[in-house]
């Protein structure tokens, strides 16, 4: 990438670090650094990669979406994370959150259900350096037993319901964040708290709109 394209990308990065970011509520530490340290440019397509820190939804390969920065960031500071967890994300797609989600964590587990997707976000996070983040391609609405329990579990994309399967793979003391609501394109993101009785508590954050969740306990 040429000298000015790179210097033109990072001035935006730091704009929407302080515009879309700062401005807007988000606070922890962890995640405005990870936010920075990222280049999301490195996972959109050469043609898509200078709108990276546009505030706003890009597209990706299979019709899937990468999602907005602010959105990036507020899920997972609603993960309230201390570095220490085992993490998993249901939704792969290009693999960036996952890149953000391991400098904010201790392992991240991540589950594709999109073969292509599934390989190029392999391929990507192993080129760039993400050692921390284990992609899997399957059902994310089953989870992933092999490394359960998590301490934290964010959904990306939207589903009708909180599926059952996540809930039993969150750790005592858990938060569980996910985008719900009755139609495919439009939800509610809430978190799921895991008490330490094994009940869940659970709080709506914002309205959202997400592609929706395929599989056997989504659409």
């Amino acid at each position: 990438m040429a000298i000015h394209a790179r210097a033109e990308l990072e001035s935006r990065k730091e704009r929407m670090l302080s515009e879309d970011l700062l401005a807007r509520g988000i606070r922890d530490a962890a995640v405005i650094g990870a936010m920075r340290e990222v280049p999301r440019e490195a996972f959109l397509s050469p043609d898509m990669a200078r709108f990276a820190y546009d505030d706003g939804p890009l597209p990706i390969e299979e019709g899937q979406t990468i999602s907005q920065p602010y959105i990036v960031a507020y899920m997972i500071e609603a993960l309230e994370l201390q570095g220490t967890e085992r993490v998993l994300e249901v939704g792969t797609g290009s693999g960036y959150a996952a890149a953000v989600l391991s400098l904010c964590a201790a392992e991240v587990f991540t589950v594709e259900r999109i073969a292509p997707l599934a390989q190029s976000a392999r391929e990507r996070l192993e080129r760039l350096g993400y050692r921390k983040v284990t992609v899997h391609l399957g059902d994310g609405t089953m989870g992933w037993k092999e490394h359960a329990p998590y301490q934290a579990i964010v959904v990306t994309a939207g589903a009708p319901e909180v599926p059952a399967e996540l809930m039993e793979q969150l750790a005592s003391g858990g938060r569980l964040v996910i985008p719900v609501g009755p139609t495919p394109h439009l939800q509610e993101l809430v978190r799921v708290r895991r008490q330490a009785d094994g009940s869940f508590k659970r709080e709506n954050l914002c309205p959202v709109r997400f592609v929706p969740l395929i599989g056997e306990q989504g659409w």
